[in-house]
């Protein structure tokens, strides 16, 4: 999946891929390492090791941090809901490609500015 978000935010342009984990332990060090560094997260819920409803926690929490998008196999509306409660900019299912495509388009054409 990484690989292939790289490949779409080079054909869209203006948007490049900073950083990317596999578990939350990673996440959370990542973002610790970059504070302000980000502009967007996107965060899947089910991760190798961990919770990425933990992952978007930490996004949320950190200070000059930006946008969460929450793009999960598992949106389900209780589980939207629940993301949106935390501070999640939008969530996506992974069936839902050309919304969050859309999404971060317009993003882009805002100049990704920070929630």
């Amino acid at each position: 999946m990484r690989g292939l978000l790289a490949d779409l935010f080079s054909s869209l342009g203006g948007l490049t891929l900073a950083g990317y984990a596999r578990t939350e332990a990673e996440a959370k060090l990542w973002l610790a390492e970059h504070p302000g560094e980000w502009d967007v997260a996107i965060v899947d819920l089910v991760l190798d090791q961990g919770s990425g409803m933990e992952v978007l926690r930490r996004c949320r929490a950190e200070p000059g941090g930006g946008k969460v998008v929450v793009f999960s196999s598992y949106a389900t509306p209780g589980v939207r809901r629940h993301c949106m409660e935390l501070g999640a900019a939008a969530v996506f299912d992974k069936s839902e490609t050309a919304a969050f495509i859309g999404w971060f388009c317009a993003l882009r054409d805002q100049g990704c500015p920070n929630s």
